[in-house]
């Protein structure tokens, strides 16, 4: 894994996204077949608009991998989705002390401090994640557009 995310500092316009990718399934293995059951339900019942069932397979992959980030990360898309920020940010802030390095955890907290009209901490959050995928375009549209909001608030 660790190779990946090097791969990733010297990537170009042309590779970062087949190795963010991989990176994203690495981050999606448990080491156990049954918790990657509970993760692709959960992922499926998501893509399939079932929030709230989505929650219930996070929940149980939460309980029975308490060290996988990938159920807290799941879990904390569903909340965001039905509008709970607060167990959304305990979630995102439990997949970082797990795996520090997920730019997806950390892009979810940067829009979340963006709704909750904090634009200084979302671009440090989108900054953080350039240090770690230097090439993110999504990244590098965020950070402009926030700067300009924020030259904006100052004039």
């Amino acid at each position: 894994m660790h190779n990946l995310y090097q791969e990733l500092l010297d990537a170009d316009d042309g590779s970062y996204a087949r190795i963010e990718q991989q990176i994203v399934t690495q981050w999606d293995k448990s080491g156990s077949p049954a918790m990657d059951l509970l993760l692709r339900r959960g992922q499926d019942a998501l893509r399939d608009g079932q929030v709230d069932a989505a929650v219930e397979h996070f929940t149980a992959l939460v309980d029975h991998a308490p060290h996988f980030a990938g159920g807290y990360f799941g879990r904390a898309t569903s909340y965001y989705l039905l509008g709970m920020t607060g167990p959304a940010l305990d979630d995102v802030q439990r997949v970082l002390q797990i795996e520090p390095r997920h730019f997806q955890a950390i892009d979810g907290l940067a829009v979340i401090m963006e709704e909750l009209n904090r634009p200084e901490d979302a671009l440090e959050l989108y900054q953080m994640i350039l240090a770690i995928n230097p090439q993110s375009v999504v990244t590098k549209d965020s950070i402009v557009r926030l700067q300009l909001q924020l030259e904006g608030q100052a004039l």
